[in-house]
């Protein structure tokens, strides 16, 4: 490849990169697999990455599988669905801007009701077609699952597109996070909806007191992990010298299993830059549970 070419590619954007790992990409009628890639790789496919982000290809879920057809009646939220047949549908893998609720009395996110309003768009009338998950019913009932219109829409997918959701994935239900974090990726790079927005911005690691203030909210965060050890049962991705003040990762025993499964070893990223995704607690500085392999996206190693 030509030297200007090369220096060319080390100036795109990070999401371009971002979005060749782990998806697949769907294109006239066709899929690509795309696998963990090297940085010689990504630079190779990096033009790839940019003709489907820019012309909205969609990204595709193998996961995803047809079911029954339910008419949806209501939306109270961007990511709940009432149904015909009296059920809560709660859109798996996504996390919408939360509205106000009485139980908590937390203030609407920012862009709660464009979310509620764009997903009643989308849903108003329509049949969807629903893939449970492993684990199809939440501790409140609602069913949880990947829904899709008639039309092929895939409703999560939409959402993020949109930048009116989050990528959100549990241990025991994480089907198509891959896929749906390459969706979020390219609604971020455009600034779409939510991304335009101070209170979702992506929080630097190395800013532990700006993190406090975000403690019990769901966040993203960035940055190089100076130390990765395991004491006891727990391993410790430390991003700063003082661990008791600053922004730390926890994993605990039975969370590296998942890793473990997943052939990825949590102490091989010392060093390397990534982004966390969880709830912000207050525990000898900022911390975030990770619970799962899919809440931690390596953009560099060293």
């Amino acid at each position: 490849m030509p030297g200007d070419v090369i220096e060319w590619l080390d100036t795109v954007p990070r999401e371009w990169k971002d979005f060749c790992r782990n998806c697949m990409v769907k294109a006239s009628g066709r899929r690509a697999g795309v696998i963990l890639l090297t940085k010689v790789h990504i630079r190779a496919l990096v033009l790839v990455a940019a003709f489907f982000m820019l012309t909205g290809e969609t990204v595709a879920c193998d996961s995803v599988s047809e079911g029954l057809g339910i008419e949806a009646v209501a939306v109270p939220d961007g990511a709940t669905i009432l149904l015909a047949s009296g059920d809560k549908l709660r859109l798996s893998g996504i996390q919408a801007p939360k509205l106000y609720a009485p139980d908590t009395d937390l203030a609407d996110w920012p862009m709660a009701e464009a979310a509620r309003q764009r997903l009643e768009q989308l849903v108003s009338g329509q049949e969807i077609s629903i893939a449970t998950a492993p684990m199809p019913r939440d501790r409140h009932q609602r069913l949880i699952g990947q829904a899709y219109l008639a039309d092929g829409t895939w409703l999560q997918q939409a959402m993020l597109a949109a930048g009116l959701a989050r990528a959100y994935s549990f241990p025991d239900n994480r089907a198509c996070a891959g896929e749906l974090l390459a969706v979020e990726a390219r609604a971020r790079a455009e600034r779409l909806g939510i991304w335009q927005d101070a209170f979702y911005a992506v929080r630097d690691a190395a800013r532990p007191q700006q993190l406090l203030t975000r403690t019990g909210f769901f966040e993203l965060v960035e940055g190089r992990v100076l130390l990765a050890d395991k004491v006891g049962a727990t391993v410790y991705l430390n991003f700063g010298r003082y661990w008791k003040e600053d922004f730390t990762v926890t994993i605990d025993k039975a969370s590296q299993k998942r890793f473990a499964a997943a052939s990825i070893d949590p102490l091989t990223l010392e060093g390397a830059l990534v982004r966390v995704r969880g709830w912000i607690e207050d525990h000898d500085g900022p911390r975030v549970a990770v619970t799962h392999p899919e809440q931690i996206e390596v953009l560099a190693r060293p």
